[in-house]
């Protein structure tokens, strides 16, 4: 990658930095509203209605921002273009920060002026990464720009859902596959070359199986039973393509060798995130054909495999593009303690109605504590209080 001059502060010297920073500590308060709001004991000032404002903010306000940090993390090491930072990356946190104020307060700002507010950051974000794809000739990743154009279009589907049918439904299975989607891409990036790289110099034997024909099945079937799921979650056939695609990717994640990354914690997250996305296909499976509520599946999805996943890969980012060890200290490994609790409550409060109210509890307070504990624990090092030598950046 290029070298550039940058001497403004720390935070804005890369996409990864203020994103992942201000998307945890967002991810931790917004669920901590959340909960006294779904229990009636304090009401929001959103023009959606009290589950639309969560189910937005978790899938098209926190997810984003740690997509965005990725991305324009990832993007100059594929291109070897130069990263974007300084003023045009503080316009992007502003634009991110507003539209997180409009959506919370559109029943004031209006739905439309929230809307436009809201959507025009995913439009800059996919312009201005398929510019830097198109220019540096990476045209194999262009199809992380469609996604990012898919979920754009599924948050405006969302606004007009919410203000003319009074309620979401459509667009948050569009924007929930394009997350499933997305870990599907990424994860099947990262998560072998990163598992293979460690055994190799730490545990030799068997490594990852590369990259094969075998991974565009899995993730082309996925795709094809999420577009089933979108257009009618509970068919029969929906369930049985849902199964197959969810036993792809069993198979798939299996083939990675993820059982002998016990040692570094810091890996063996990354497999047991992804472990979510066939729990999620499974459980859709289940649900369609009436075994389970809807619920299960969708939250092993978004709080399994997005929650664990972006803990996973912001901590490592975070960790290898400031120069330090890449390997789990304690308060990281509590971090990814407190989101497994949560994901495992948060689905457990679907399966057992009976138990829901404890259990959402321990899932609100576990999701909290994780990223909050995430906020913490990389807050001093994102801001730049923390100064580490220079390391070659590790996101792939």
């Amino acid at each position: 990658m290029n070298a550039r001059t940058y001497d403004g502060p720390a935070l804005f010297s890369y996409g990864f930095r203020p994103f992942f920073l201000l998307g945890s500590i967002y991810a931790g308060l917004a669920i901590l509203v959340w909960l006294p709001v779904f229990m009636g004991e304090l009401r929001l000032v959103s023009a959606f209605i009290p589950r639309d404002w969560h189910v937005h903010e978790m899938l098209f306000g926190f997810l984003p921002a740690v997509i965005t940090g990725f991305l324009l993390t990832a993007i100059p090491n594929w291109t070897g273009r130069l990263p974007l930072r300084g003023r045009p990356l503080m316009f992007l946190v502003a634009l991110w920060i507003a539209g997180r104020v409009c959506v919370t307060f559109s029943a004031q700002i209006g739905w439309l002026a929230a809307m436009l507010v809201d959507c025009s950051f995913l439009l800059l974000i996919a312009a201005a990464a398929a510019r830097e794809i198109i220019a540096g000739k990476k045209w194999n990743n262009l199809s992380v720009v469609l996604l990012i154009l898919v979920l754009l279009a599924g948050n405006v589907t969302f606004h007009l859902e919410a203000h003319f049918k009074g309620a979401a439904e459509i667009s948050i299975r569009v924007g929930i596959a394009v997350g499933v989607l997305l870990i599907s891409l990424i994860g099947g990036r990262i998560i072998p070359s990163f598992t293979r790289n460690w055994l190799v110099k730490e545990n030799p034997g068997r490594l990852p199986v590369p990259f094969a024909r075998f991974d565009m099945l899995s993730v082309a079937a996925g795709a094809i039973a999420l577009v089933c799921w979108i257009v009618s979650p509970a068919a029969m056939w929906t369930g049985s393509v849902l199964a197959i695609a969810g036993v792809l990717h069993l198979i798939r994640l299996a083939r990675w060798a993820g059982y002998r990354t016990g040692r570094e914690r810091l890996l063996l997250i990354l497999h047991i995130g992804y472990a979510f996305v066939p729990i999620g296909f499974l459980l859709n499976a289940c649900s369609a054909f009436g075994i389970v509520p809807a619920g299960a599946g969708i939250h092993a999805w978004m709080a399994g495999a997005a929650g664990i996943m972006t803990l996973a890969v912001m901590s490592r980012a975070s960790l290898g593009h400031t120069g330090q060890q890449l390997t789990a200290s304690i308060a990281t490994q509590a971090v990814y303690a407190s989101i497994i609790v949560a994901v495992v409550a948060r689905i457990c409060a679907v399966l057992e109605p009976a138990h829901s109210a404890p259990l959402l509890h321990v899932a609100a307070f576990g999701w909290a504590a994780a990223f909050l504990g995430f906020a913490l624990s990389y807050g001093p090092t994102l801001v730049g209080w923390q100064k580490r030598p220079a390391q070659t950046p590790v996101v792939a």
